[in-house]
């Protein structure tokens, strides 16, 4: 390959890792965590109880009012099965004639805005990996940063290609620390880079999918894509009321026919998790039961049934999906790691702090390519970029840690934990960066290393000691959900403070010709270190 062409793939690399690169560093930190959402959202909410028996019961009757007050939402109404964790809310969602969504919980007397329903800790840390916890552009902006992604991704293995062996097994450690962080980033980058590509494209289709349904649907199916989208999606045939009334089974009744319908259909397991009624109350209406399967590519799938008898009227499930339904579930579970069991939820986890130290030394290299390294003062691009990295990359940590220590802290100030976790999260973040600008990045990194440190083993060393009574009995019934989340909150504390411990080193005896040196340097420190050298 000649020169000329590697550097402009090398420009092309730079720039887009550099463009995509701080909201891919929270996308793949914060999804690292979401591989245990379930684990998450059972820690973080100790004093919830498992669902009484009759709480679908009560769903139903919830329901059943909802339609009565609200007509519009007898076009569609959905609800939520409780699962097997004890913080599984169950709610109803509907769409008012104006458009708006809302929502009820079942024990809430009025329905509100869907977007203003407050999300647990488990989900507002998905939240942060799909949309940067951004109000409604925030999917899409992730949709573009993946396409940018895809594009550094192509860039970098076009780069390392003819080297791709020799690269593999370099990681040379020493003095030379652009050299080092050059290493460390080709070796993370080519041993995952089957897993980068497909979250590069996975992400891309998961967040662009309205825009490109919608540019679609404008342009070349005349106004029919999106209705036909829908049906696709969904495992209900295209349905219509036929006016009347009709009792409605419940959905506790038409989850167990769900239920034994994917059985019967060769499914291994299926376990019901949303369902929604279509044409409610009516003749002719129908119900669509949505749950998760165990040991396929596509885990979630659907069963669609009439609301009235029960009748099975269509399955899509691993082994009875047609084309478009298997497409559309495979991306989902290669996405989002749920076609395997815990093992490989462990490696997704993994692989996803692998992918955000990968953003987080492309920035570095950046650093150090760029700085000056015979001058005290460096460029304004390098102190800028230092500056950007340590406030956005650590601060993020930061304040995710700060943010489950607000989940812990809240009941002890009369606040819900889903009231508190979004405002502490983005005062942590907006503190963090404050403090890099005040403190400038080499003093800033280590004490934002350090203090993620100590509320990361906080985390798991109170939790432990405040809900000790929790841990008992959890691991007294076999289930390891939250001493798992404290050990390895403790862990990565632990992880954090050695982090902190090599910045501070660096910054007292490192290169003092770098953003990353806290010594007080002269017009003659370039010259020394030269002599030196």
């Amino acid at each position: 390959m000649k020169a000329a062409t590697i550097r402009t793939f090398t420009t092309v690399h730079t720039w887009t890792g550099l463009l995509a690169g701080f909201a891919l560093f929270i996308a793949f930190y914060a999804g690292a965590l979401t591989m245990f959402h379930e684990e998450i959202d059972t820690w973080a909410l100790p004093e919830a109880e498992v669902a009484r028996a009759d709480t679908m019961d009560r769903a139903h009757l919830m329901l059943a009012d909802i339609v009565a007050k609200h007509p519009a939402a007898a076009e569609q109404i959905g609800v939520v099965y409780p699962a097997d964790h004890p913080s599984h809310e169950v709610a109803a969602y509907w769409m008012e004639k104006n458009g708006d969504w809302k929502t009820q919980a079942l024990d809430d007397s009025a329905p509100h805005d869907s977007e203003d329903h407050e999300h647990g800790l488990a989900d507002f840390v998905y939240e942060l990996h799909y949309d940067l916890g951004i109000p409604v552009v925030g999917i899409y902006l992730m949709g573009i940063v993946s396409v940018i992604y895809g594009l550094a991704l192509l860039t970098g293995l076009l780069i390392h290609l003819p080297n791709l062996v020799r690269e593999l097994f370099a990681l040379r450690p020493g003095h030379n620390l652009k050299r080092l962080w050059q290493d460390a980033h080709n070796v993370i980058g080519i041993l995952s880079l089957p897993f980068h590509i497909v979250f590069a494209i996975t992400g891309a289709l998961l967040c662009l999918t309205l825009v490109m349904l919608v540019a679609f649907n404008t342009v070349a199916f005349d106004g029919k894509l999106m209705t036909a989208f829908e049906r696709m999606t969904s495992a209900l045939p295209e349905t219509h009321g036929n006016g009347g009334t009709a009792q409605m089974l419940s959905p506790a009744e038409l989850g167990a026919r769900a239920r034994q319908a994917a059985l019967a259909a060769g499914a291994s397991t299926f376990e019901p998790d949303y369902m929604r009624y279509v044409h409610y109350g009516q003749q002719g209406a129908t119900a669509e039961v949505r749950g998760t399967s165990t040991k396929t590519l596509g885990e979630y799938g659907a069963v669609a049934l009439d609301a009235i008898d029960g009748r099975v009227l269509n399955v899509q499930l691993t082994g009875t999906r047609d084309a478009n339904h298997a497409t559309y579930s495979a991306i989902f579970g290669l996405h989002f790691g749920t076609f395997g069991g815990l093992s490989l939820r462990w490696l997704y986890f993994l692989l996803g702090l692998a992918g955000a130290f990968l953003f987080y030394s492309g920035n570095l290299l950046y650093i150090e390519t760029r700085r000056k390294r015979r001058s005290a003062e460096q460029p304004m691009k390098v102190r800028a970029m230092a500056t950007a990295t340590v406030g956005v990359c650590i601060g993020s940590c930061f304040a995710i840690s700060m943010t489950f220590l607000g989940n812990l802290f809240a009941p002890f100030f009369g606040l819900e934990p889903t009231a508190v976790v979004q405002p502490v999260c983005f005062t942590a973040f907006a503190a963090a960066i404050l403090w890099t600008v005040w403190r400038r990045p080499a003093r800033a990194a280590v004490d934002l290393l350090f203090a993620t440190a100590v509320a990361s083993v906080a985390v798991g060393v109170l939790d432990a000691t405040i809900h000790a009574d929790r841990l008992m009995r959890t691991l007294a019934e076999g289930r390891y959900a939250v001493l798992g989340l404290d050990v390895v909150a403790i862990a990565m504390g632990v992880g954090f403070a050695w982090l902190g411990v090599a910045t501070r080193r660096r910054a007292i005896d490192g290169d003092p010709c770098s953003v990353w040196s806290s010594r007080p340097v002269t017009a003659t420190t370039g010259q020394r270190e030269l002599q030196k050298a």
